[in-house]
């Protein structure tokens, strides 16, 4: 079963996934994200860490295909800072936005190759729902959640549900 997760700031998103895979004996916990060196950033780790059972192993990677080929049951949180990492890595905040599409576009369509082999295994992402705010005032905040709309559209594609949690409470679609 491969679910995609997704929802707004602190609505519970992360959690309900870690609760989809709570009595499996083993899970890779796939951090995507850039890594952060301030407080803030740190504290938030180390509470989704706290969280987790002892059997789960944290594995820290852009490569997101290649994490997605893990063996066993698999947890992506999220695929919002993935998208950060991957623009970020390229250097593509300011570049024309076809470029920057692009070079998403192919990182996705290794990682839902890699999605739609997993038959056996449950694999949950997690994402943000970006798009139902105000049009961000920034070049690379707009950027951003036109790129994360199209990433979670085709990885919602690729799922075999996708659930949107709001407040802490779960709406299959």
């Amino acid at each position: 079963m491969r679910i995609l997760v997704t929802g707004g700031v602190r609505s519970g998103k992360s959690r309900h996934a870690e609760d989809l895979l709570r009595g499996e004996p083993s899970v890779t916990y796939v951090a995507p994200g850039p890594v952060h060196d301030d407080a803030d950033w740190a504290a938030r780790v180390a509470a989704h860490r706290s969280r987790r059972p002892a059997g789960w192993t944290t594995l820290e990677t852009g490569d997101l295909a290649q994490a997605l080929r893990s063996p066993g049951p698999v947890l992506v949180d999220c695929l919002g800072t993935w998208l950060t990492r991957v623009v970020d890595e390229a250097g593509l905040w300011t570049a024309e936005a076809e470029a920057v599409a692009d070079h998403v576009d192919a990182r996705v369509a290794d990682a839902v190759a890699a999605l739609a082999d997993r038959l056996d295994d449950q694999v949950v992402l997690v994402t943000n729902e970006v798009g139902l705010g105000v049009v961000p005032e920034h070049r690379s905040g707009r950027l951003f959640r036109d790129l994360l709309g199209v990433v979670n559209q085709r990885v919602g594609a690729a799922c075999d549900e996708v659930h949107l949690v709001v407040a802490g409470r779960v709406l299959r679609l």
